[in-house]
């Protein structure tokens, strides 16, 4: 699994882990450990709209968090749940750009068996870090 829980956090928080072998697999599965703490079975999640996401800071762990933000925002702002394909991040000039395509559909309680609300993504111990040959994050998220 390319993501898991940590249960050493508060009641009102979750913590997971993800890895990837390069910073776009990172991404992917971060996005999925999100939205799998709000429902839980995210192949139920069909590709009916789709979201360009297109992001960029300074510092890669911030991208990440900007990017975990942006997918709660569509799901407070529109009830959309978003699966990830095909992130793409370059860095240039000493900056990290961010574009994908994010595919989903407006959450409907009936097929997504609903788990948390997560409000926001904490940056109490976030961190992206290098990782025998692949990438790392620490991520603690708000519910």
């Amino acid at each position: 699994m390319p993501y898991h829980y940590l249960e050493e956090v508060g009641t009102a928080d979750i913590a997971f882990e993800a890895t990837g072998r390069d910073l776009p697999e990172l991404f992917n599965d971060a996005a999925d450990a999100t939205m799998n703490v709000m429902i839980e079975n995210l192949k139920a999640i069909e590709p009916l709209e789709t979201r360009r996401i297109e992001l960029s800071n300074d510092k890669i762990d911030m991208l990440l968090f900007d990017f975990l933000q942006e997918l709660i925002y569509f799901k407070d702002a529109e009830r959309l749940l978003l699966r990830v394909r095909d992130a793409r991040i370059d860095e240039k000039a000493e900056k990290y750009f961010l574009k994908t395509e994010a595919a989903g559909e407006i959450l409907d309680p009936a097929r997504h068996r609903q788990r948390a609300d997560v409000k926001a993504v904490t940056l109490h111990g976030f961190s992206v870090e290098r990782e025998n040959g692949g990438w790392k994050a620490r991520v603690l998220l708000d519910i």
